[in-house]
């Protein structure tokens, strides 16, 4: 299973999207980060802007929505060709019923879940999904450190994969870096959000390729 690398706009230069955007041409997909001020105390972007990220992007979008109603808007973005669209499990009134909806649009239905949030409820309905994303910091703000309390989910979701056999993306977001992505990695992540690790070097593509070889020493 090869290591993916999203790296999160959210740490790019907004006012020079499409530059920075080009500089991340060796990463699995761009995470966009879409915050309502509501959800998290954070505003960044909505349908509008995601529309035309996607217009330019060399590379699919995994957009993360942080935002109140996810069962109305989400499907919204879907529709906009993001390649995945993952929604917050505390936020949706009907988490199976929205995943199917965005699955029939044609985008990959992702779940994310707060730090203190129990995955034990989704388990057992892992198969409605396409990934989990376990959040490894408080969502709202990038450049927060690294929750590593929350490893102990990543490993009931890796052990209910090998189970059932599901092909169930198992991804992170929050202080991802060489030294942390290993950790996850090695409690059965697969898929990584990077930020300031990735935009914040001097060469990007270079810090997306030292990140996937770290996180590629310890996948399962």
């Amino acid at each position: 299973m090869p290591a993916r690398i999203n790296p999160s706009i959210l740490s790019a230069d907004f006012v020079n999207m499409e530059r920075d955007l080009d500089r991340i041409g060796t990463a699995d997909y761009v995470h966009v980060d879409v915050m309502d001020n509501h959800f998290v105390p954070n505003l960044t972007f909505g349908p509008q802007m995601v529309e035309r990220i996607q217009a330019v992007s060399p590379i699919p979008l995994d957009v993360h929505l942080m935002i109140d109603d996810p069962d109305r808007w989400a499907p919204g973005y879907a529709e906009l060709g993001a390649f995945s669209v993952t929604f917050h499990a505390e936020a949706a009134a009907d988490s199976v019923a929205l995943a199917r909806r965005l699955r029939e649009i044609g985008a990959r239905a992702g779940i994310a879940l707060k730090p203190g949030t129990a995955v034990e409820p989704y388990l057992e309905i892992l198969g409605e999904f396409d990934q989990v994303l376990v959040m490894t910091v408080e969502p709202g703000f990038g450049g927060q450190r690294f929750i590593a309390d929350v490893m102990p989910k990543l490993d009931a979701l890796h052990a209910e994969r090998a189970r059932t056999g599901l092909d169930v993306w198992l991804q992170v977001d929050g202080g991802v870096t060489v030294d942390t992505i290993r950790i996850a990695a090695e409690h059965g992540a697969d898929t990584f959000v990077a930020g300031s690790s990735v935009f914040g070097a001097p060469d990007a593509d270079a810090a997306i390729v030292e990140l996937r070889a770290a996180a590629a020493q310890h996948l399962h």
